[in-house]
């Protein structure tokens, strides 16, 4: 004589019509699906990009962060390198790793010689690979050191001096007592990467006053003052 099944606790008890039921089960699925694919992309062979590494802007003193994502299984040595020259693991460098596949590069405290290429080589017992992406940096415009006040004799040639920075590069422009400079054969002024020159030939009395160099780009504006007096 058999006996009859006891009937499950109430509340345990499955209609595989519901659904609720229904939905729960696709979501099963494909959570293992998931767990599949990443179980296969940890299969042994050479490291491979999944998410190469784009261009990134840093503005001055902040930080900026290249990443990229990798399938490499087993784990690979990574190494970070600037321009050629590998960059250390540090307070200015820092190496991240996020998750299973994300790699990364944090560059803190940015200034303008970070600008450049950055590459990242994966290595592990199978292969390697590598790829690179640029640092693009921004900085406001600036009159790093200003021209130094000048007293010269007439007919003598007069040279104001001021160191510049700036990127984009900066828009530069000299006044004489808050009127722009008209440039001619006497006085002009020239500009170069990282400073600007105003040339004041045969100088006259004319030519003494207040003299100002003013830079600007997109970030910011900057400007600096000097006096030339003509004896």
């Amino acid at each position: 004589m058999s006996k009859a099944k006891a009937a499950p606790p109430p509340g345990c008890t499955l209609d595989i019509k519901d659904p609720q039921v229904q939905e729960a089960a696709i979501r099963i699925q494909a959570s293992y699906r998931g767990h599949r694919s990443r179980k296969e992309l940890r299969e042994k062979g050479p490291p491979k990009f999944l998410q190469e590494l784009k261009d990134v802007v840093l503005l001055e003193g902040s930080a900026a962060k290249l990443e990229c994502r990798v399938s490499a299984f087993p784990d690979p040595f990574i190494v970070w390198s600037k321009d050629g020259a590998e960059l250390k693991d540090g307070p200015k460098y820092r190496y991240v790793f996020e998750g299973l596949d994300v790699v990364a590069l944090v560059v803190r405290d940015g200034v303008l010689a970070d600008l450049g290429k950055y590459t990242v080589t994966i290595k592990n017992p199978f292969g390697m690979t590598s790829g690179s992406a640029c640092i693009l940096i921004e900085v406001p415009a600036k009159v790093t050191k200003g021209p130094d006040s000048v007293k010269a004799k007439k007919g003598t040639t007069v040279v104001l001096k001021a160191d510049i920075a700036g990127e984009p590069p900066p828009d530069v422009g000299w006044l004489k007592d808050g009127e722009d400079i008209e440039e001619d054969d006497r006085i002009f002024y020239d500009i170069g990467d990282t400073n600007t020159i105003l040339t004041i030939k045969n100088a006259q009395r004319s030519d003494a006053g207040k003299y100002e160099v003013f830079v600007e780009n997109n970030l910011g504006t900057d400007q600096s003052f000097a006096r030339v007096d003509i004896l």
